[in-house]
C-alpha cells in the first residue's frame, strides 16, 4: 500500500497554501458586499459600507462591485455613490453609469456560476482621504423603477493605490 503523507504533513500544506492565496490581495483595505433578497435591487435597499483608513497620506482606489444575472432587464446601471466622514457629513456624492451588456447583449464581467457575472467599476481613483479615521460609502440605485431585476448585490472595495510612491522629507 501506497503511503501518501501523514496527516500532518496535509494539514501543514493546506494551512500554507491557505495563507498564500490570502497573501495575494495586499492591496486591499476593505471589501464587503451587500446581498439582496429575491435576486432584486429595490429603491428603498441603500446599502452603507464602513470602513477605516489608517493613512492619510497613502492614496486609494475605490470601486463599486455589482453581481447581476441574465435577467437584468438594461444594457448599463446607474448608481449613485456618497462618501461620507466619521462624523456623518458628505463628503462627495455622484452619479455614475456603468454597461454590464454590450449593445448586442453580450454580458460583460466575469462569470464563475452560470447565468451570474461579477463587475468592479472605479469610483475614486488615487483618492486621498482628508484624514485618518472611519468613513461610510452609500449605494443607492437610479435606474427610475422601484425594483430593478437581476441585481443579486452590490459593494465596495477600498484598496492602495499601486502607483503610490511616499515622499522622503
Amino acid at each position: 500500500m501506497r503511503s501518501y503523507g501523514s496527516p500532518i504533513s496535509w494539514s501543514l500544506s493546506f494551512l500554507l497554501l491557505a495563507g498564500l492565496l490570502g497573501s495575494c490581495d495586499d492591496r486591499r483595505v476593505f471589501e464587503d458586499n451587500h446581498e439582496f433578497a429575491g435576486r432584486a435591487w429595490l429603491v428603498k435597499d441603500e446599502p452603507v459600507f464602513e470602513f477605516t483608513i489608517s493613512d492619510s497620506i497613502q492614496t486609494y482606489n475605490v470601486c463599486y462591485n455589482v453581481r447581476n444575472s441574465l435577467d437584468y432587464p438594461s444594457t448599463r446601471i446607474n448608481v449613485t455613490y456618497t462618501l461620507f466622514d466619521s462624523a456623518g457629513l458628505e463628503l462627495k456624492k455622484k452619479l455614475v453609469y456603468n454597461n454590464l451588456f454590450e449593445p448586442s447583449g453580450r454580458p460583460l464581467g466575469e462569470s464563475g456560476l452560470g447565468d451570474l457575472y461579477d463587475h468592479q467599476f472605479p469610483i475614486l481613483t488615487a483618492f486621498r482621504f482628508p484624514t485618518r479615521g472611519k468613513f461610510a460609502i452609500r449605494l443607492t440605485q437610479f435606474m427610475r423603477q422601484d425594483t430593478v431585476l437581476g441585481i443579486l448585490s452590490v459593494g465596495i472595495r477600498v484598496e492602495r493605490n499601486p502607483n503610490f510612491t511616499k515622499h522622503k522629507e
